[in-house]
Order: C-alpha cells, then sequence, then structure tokens
C-alpha cells in the first residue's frame, strides 16, 4: 500500500444530485422543491422552532421564575487563589482583585470562599465571606473585614 493508491472505501462516497437540469434528467423542472410558495425559492429558511404556524413548545409552555433587577450575585474568590497571587502581609481589597484580574465584575461585590489551605497572613476586606474562609484566615493570623455591599444603580 502506498500513498498514491490509497481510496475511500466502496460506497463512501456519493455523488452530488445535480437538480434543476433538464426533463431528461428526471429532476428538472421544480428541482424537487414542489411548485410555487416560500420553500420554493431560493434563501428559504425555516426558524429553528417553527411548527407550520402551531402555537410553537416553548411558547405554550408556562414561563416560571422571577429574576430581580437591581440583584446582583457576588463574585466568587477562594482563598487558595489568594495565597498563590499575594505576598505575605498583602492588604487585599475588592477593587485589588478586580484590578488583577482575579474577579471579572464587582456589581454585587466579592465573597471568599474558603477552599484550600491558608498559611500566609493577609488583611481582607471584602463584600461577603463564608464561615470556612473565615476561620481560615483568622487561623493564619490574618484579618478579615466585611464592607457594605455597593448600591446597585437604579
Amino acid at each position: 500500500m502506498e500513498l498514491h493508491t490509497l481510496k475511500p472505501a466502496d460506497g463512501a462516497k456519493h455523488k452530488r444530485k445535480r437538480v434543476g437540469r433538464g426533463a431528461g434528467s428526471g429532476h428538472g423542472k421544480t428541482a424537487g422543491r414542489g411548485n410555487k410558495g416560500q420553500q420554493s425559492r431560493s434563501g428559504y429558511k425555516r426558524k429553528a422552532a417553527f411548527e407550520g404556524g402551531q402555537m410553537p413548545l416553548n411558547r405554550r409552555l408556562p414561563k416560571r421564575g422571577f429574576g430581580h433587577e437591581k440583584r446582583h450575585p457576588y463574585a466568587e474568590v477562594n482563598i487558595d487563589v489568594l495565597a498563590d497571587r499575594f505576598e505575605d502581609g498583602a492588604e487585599i481589597t475588592s477593587s485589588m482583585l478586580q484590578e488583577l484580574g482575579i474577579v471579572k465584575k464587582l456589581a454585587g461585590g466579592v465573597k471568599l470562599l474558603g477552599r484550600g489551605e491558608l498559611a500566609k497572613r493577609f488583611s481582607i476586606r471584602v463584600e461577603a465571606a463564608s464561615e470556612s474562609a473565615r476561620r481560615k484566615v483568622e487561623a493564619a493570623g490574618g484579618k478579615l473585614e466585611i464592607i457594605p455591599a455597593p448600591v446597585a444603580a437604579e
């Protein structure tokens, strides 16, 4: 076997059906598209959820839940991330975390979570913290201060 002798397996490749090439081809005149109407025209594309004019499923089912426009969830940061990024004795704030790209948005503030171990002493000012994160920061000799969350624009 050599590269110039390689070919696809029998039946693996199909010839493209050439439609609209005269009556003798068997696919002439309307080219398998039926008669007239939107679907016979070029460029026709049915909407993804279109069900032939019937009320689509996504509109028949009830909508549940409520999302308040002024509620902003916390950006979450674990203590192992802080241990990797900051030196011992660092003062860490929410805005500093955003500037360094550790959190993306500050709309609802930052919540400190307790994943990982902490051996460095930090002074941390964030909007919220889990109980395990608080214990680990204080056990390492650090200080955790909870500041009020920013007020959402009205």
